[in-house]
């Protein structure tokens, strides 16, 4: 077992600062680099084998107990250094009032774009402006749920790696490819794969429950809070869906929509293939 580095004490220390700056897109965006936080979080990416440069954790709180078959593998090539720190230095690398008391600083992992037409029968979930980064975890982890094959940023969407928008993943970012792309682009080249391009809308009277999601490719886009889809990803969606409400409400919240659809395509696939 490697031992743990040296006991940092005071957020003011260069490394410390260096961690903290990752609160903020712009310097997530230049190192690479972004912080996950809690217990749960940390132990899913171990899990996952996603590569992490650094564990720290408060040396005064028995969270690292659970971590030690983890800290058992120190000397293994690509382990993450295990730095006990102070609860100063939890607090000032935390996004949340009542910070955990250990996080991690995990490498960007995106996927390359080619792995989106490797499968001809791709689901793949498009998020064109959604904004509020609960909406985008959620739906990331609907989409590792039903075993879709990657999930798209489009422009104007929340930051993967806010911190808001990791911990509303619930680990399931390291289980489903999630990357950023030019929507203008890449869903003109999904088509030319074979792929149907599909939106929700409440103008539209085509079910979602009558749609096949069968046997081709199926890329579901859903669009911001407010406004629905952009006028450019309106005009290269080739279906527009509506999902069905037999009660009363004027809509349904982007990442329940996102939800139903997906798991809609899942029964499709899995139980009436």
């Amino acid at each position: 077992m490697r031992k743990h580095e040296g006991y940092i004490s005071s957020a003011a220390n260069p490394r410390v600062k260096e961690w903290a700056k990752l609160l903020d897109r712009k310097y997530r965006e230049r190192e690479g680099k972004f912080l996950l936080e809690g217990v749960h979080l940390v132990k899913e990416a171990l899990d996952a084998g996603w590569p992490l440069e650094a564990v720290a954790f408060d040396e005064g709180s028995d969270v690292a107990e659970p971590f030690a078959p983890y800290m058992e593998e120190g000397d293994l090539p690509g382990a993450p250094a295990w730095v006990p720190v102070s609860p100063e230095v939890i607090a000032k690398c935390s996004g949340t009032e009542t910070p955990q008391p250990i996080f991690a600083v995990a490498l960007k992992r995106p996927p390359k774009r080619d792995a989106l037409f490797a499968d001809s029968r791709a689901l793949v979930a498009v998020l064109d402006g959604v904004q509020d980064p609960g909406n985008v975890g959620t739906i990331v982890r609907s989409a590792a749920a039903c075993g879709a094959t990657a999930v798209v940023l489009g422009k104007g969407t929340a930051d993967l790696y806010n911190p808001k928008t990791i911990r509303a993943t619930m680990g399931a970012l390291f289980h489903v490819p999630v990357l950023e792309a030019d929507l203008s682009e890449l869903l003109p080249e999904a088509r030319r794969h074979g792929a149907s391009i599909a939106g929700t809308s409440l103008q539209s009277s085509r079910s979602c429950y009558g749609y096949d999601f069968r046997g081709r490719g199926v890329w579901l886009v859903f669009g911001n809070e407010g406004s629905g889809m952009s006028e450019m990803a309106s005009e290269l969606v080739d279906d527009n869906l509506i999902i069905p409400m037999s009660g009363r409400a004027e809509s349904l919240n982007v990442a329940m929509a996102a939800t139903v659809l997906l798991f809609e395509a899942q029964r499709q696939r899995t139980y009436n293939p």
